[in-house]
């Protein structure tokens, strides 16, 4: 859906295999970062010369991002398109995930299909689906933190490179309220809730909150938990947590449920410009921010794709460092853990081997790739070879620096990775109740973990 893009919402190649691509077409290895002498005479192909030329080719992509990100996109590899003479067809669908398997199964796949979650490429493997990522994809995953290339990996063979990025870890505020009452943005967790503390004394709500989304209604809160397990318990407990080896009702997770409530649960810091901790089930997420700008509210914890919402209530909004609103990382919480950081993505999926598909396939995992999209704005990858300096706004550089830290505690949003009747389900509901009615913690995740599929 689109208000959660994962739900609905390179390196350098030798000469040697550059050649080799360009050589021979149904070779399965295909050219990214590397250069090589351009088979278009035309100067600004030089770029693209690893990639090779397959004229009168077309690729056929398959996706659930719509129009006007569209658009962006066919401009992102327009250059592409006329150096290597392939034309890539695009189609969007808001039922791509229902259509996908039905299109796999009656034999008209696309050649490559933009995959919202892992968990949908893992299925699909299992259905003996997707081709394995080519050696120029691969080797250009070394551009990014090792986990992405972790989740499109599935029983040790490398399927699927990343796309798009976004960032959840981040905390929005207003620069001008904190100057004019003296805040400091926090670094550590324990910072943080001293700056809750800080605004409850002034008279000033710390946290605003807002988990109703119609049919989703709950998924906010499921990233608040998320944040918090994987900050206080590390990578590990949070991958066996999305397998159900750790439990909802186990003490890893009852500890930072305790820890949420006493975040966002806290009647001291809850729920501002709009009412007590009840409210927050019934506040529309895209509400939530609102009384930020009007000193109500301090701080609300809410991914980069927020950066949308702020227009809408003021139409001139700043979204800067000094401005009316930006964001800042939210802060860590144990030594132990470094950089936790949760996002989402997509993952590039390709149904055919064809010389043409890899060399595109290839390309889309480049920085090239990423550099051209990055700079037509509203997109953010988590590649390290991009240069910062591209990115046309503020929070989206800001999230490209966080998602392309190599060391850091990187994990793929939990609910998507869970089963879909748990991390679209049962997790939203019985939280949803958790906030609505003071249901207690042990009962929630009680239920959560009833609702966990038996096989």
């Amino acid at each position: 859906m689109s208000v959660r893009p994962s739900r609905r919402t390179a390196a350098v190649i030798g000469g040697v295999a550059a050649a080799l691509l360009l050589a021979a077409c149904g070779s399965s290895s295909s050219g990214g970062d590397s250069s090589a002498s351009a088979t278009n005479t035309d100067p600004a192909c030089a770029d693209y010369a690893a990639y090779g030329s397959h004229p009168n080719t077309t690729v056929t992509v398959f996706t659930s991002i719509l129009p006007p990100e569209q658009q962006k996109f066919e401009s992102a590899w327009a250059q592409f398109e006329k150096c290597t003479g392939i034309k890539v067809k695009y189609e969007g669908s808001d039922q791509f995930e229902a259509q996908l398997p039905t299109r796999i199964a009656g034999g008209n796949a696309p050649d490559i299909a933009f995959i919202p979650q892992p968990g949908l490429l893992s299925k699909l493997v299992s259905q003996g689906g997707p081709k394995a990522a080519p050696d120029g994809v691969s080797a250009n995953m070394d551009k990014w933190n090792a986990q992405w290339k972790a989740y499109g990996t599935v029983d040790g063979t490398f399927y699927a490179a990343p796309l798009g990025s976004n960032m959840k870890s981040l905390v929005w505020y207003s620069p001008k309220v904190f100057t004019a009452k003296g805040y400091k943005v926090p670094t550590t967790w324990a910072e943080m809730m001293t700056l809750s503390d800080k605004m409850a004394s002034d008279g000033m709500k710390p946290w605003c909150g807002g988990i109703e989304s119609g049919g989703a209604t709950g998924w906010p809160a499921t990233d608040w938990l998320e944040q918090v397990v994987l900050g206080t318990q590390g990578g590990d407990v949070y991958d066996q947590w999305i397998a159900h080896t750790v439990k909802f009702d186990s003490p890893q997770i009852t500890k930072a449920m305790d820890t949420v409530a006493g975040w966002m649960k806290n009647p001291k810091y809850v729920n501002a410009g709009f009412g007590d901790v009840k409210t927050i089930a019934t506040t529309a997420f895209q509400d939530a921010g609102k009384p930020i700008l009007t000193g109500k509210c301090g701080m609300l914890q809410q991914a980069s794709f927020y950066a949308a919402q702020w227009p809408s209530f003021k139409k001139d909004a700043v979204i800067s460092d000094s401005g009316d609103v930006f964001a800042f990382y939210l802060p860590q919480q144990s030594d132990s853990v470094p950089t936790p950081i949760v996002g989402g993505g997509e993952f590039v999926t390709a149904f055919s081997d064809k010389s043409e598909v890899q060399a595109f396939q290839t390309y889309l995992s480049s920085s090239l790739f990423a550099s051209n999209k990055v700079k037509l704005g509203g997109w953010v990858s988590a590649n390290s070879g991009v240069d910062l300096s591209l990115y046309q706004d503020p929070i989206s550089k800001l999230s490209a620096e966080y998602l392309t830290k190599s060391d850091a505690t990187f994990r793929f949003d939990a609910s998507d990775l869970m089963p879909a009747a748990v991390g679209a389900g049962a997790e939203w509901k019985q939280l949803t109740a958790w906030f609505a009615t003071d249901q207690s913690t042990q009962t929630t995740l009680q239920n959560i973990d009833a609702a966990w599929p038996s096989s």
